[in-house]
């Protein structure tokens, strides 16, 4: 599997066709996944990525580009401490931003979008908003990679970018996810993401505001 996420359809599809009840796998996989967590890591919390739509530390909406299983789950009991649910590109933006008001998109299976405006995360779900023919997600998700190809998928990007930084008044738009590294040029005022940044927007789910 590709170290982006970007063949998980077909090796899903792989295990369906082999009679496997993918929601039960999943459902199996994440609760031993996260009794073995708990069982040899001593944490006081928890902070969870989610590559979907989240409300009130809860996934709303089972992940397009996933296993089914995700809503409903009780994380908190799994782990046994508390647990603070965002969506996965949210996390990594908070951990990307400094000052002002920078947007965050992750370039990867699907497409991750988050705004942080001096510090206050806002997670977004720009990749089913329209966009020409299709949606933002259906030019630069991986589907729109492989359709397009590399020449056209950059120019979407740059166009996507330019449309949105004065609409949303920008300082910044982050560009990160596995398929940041298709990208030859960055576009103008568009620093490269890091997968890293979102162990630093885990952590800082628990800081206390004004520290």
């Amino acid at each position: 599997m590709a170290a982006d996420g970007g063949d998980c359809e077909e090796v899903l599809a792989q295990f369906a066709k082999a009679g496997i009840d993918l929601d039960a796998l999943a459902a199996r996989l994440q609760d031993e996944g996260a009794k073995s967590f708990a069982k040899d890591w001593k944490c006081d919390v928890v902070s969870i990525g989610y590559p979907g739509p989240v409300l009130r530390n809860r996934p709303v909406a089972e992940p397009h580009n996933l296993a089914q299983g995700w809503v409903g789950f009780d994380f908190e009991r799994a782990f046994q401490c508390p647990v603070k649910v965002v969506n996965d590109a949210a996390m990594q933006a908070l951990g990307s931003c400094r000052d002002g008001t920078m947007l965050f998109l992750g370039l990867g299976t699907g497409l991750g979008s988050a705004l942080v405006v001096e510090g206050h995360l806002a997670p977004l779900e720009l990749a089913h908003l329209p966009y020409q023919k299709r949606t933002c997600e259906g030019y630069l998700g991986i589907r729109g990679l492989k359709r397009l190809g590399k020449k056209k998928w950059r120019q979407a990007v740059a166009d996507i970018v330019a449309r949105l930084t004065p609409a949303l008044r920008l300082d910044d738009v982050v560009l990160g996810g596995g398929n940041a590294r298709n990208l030859e040029k960055l576009p103008k005022g568009c620093p490269a993401g890091d997968n890293a940044n979102a162990f630093v927007g885990g952590f800082l789910l628990w800081k206390k505001k004004g520290k």
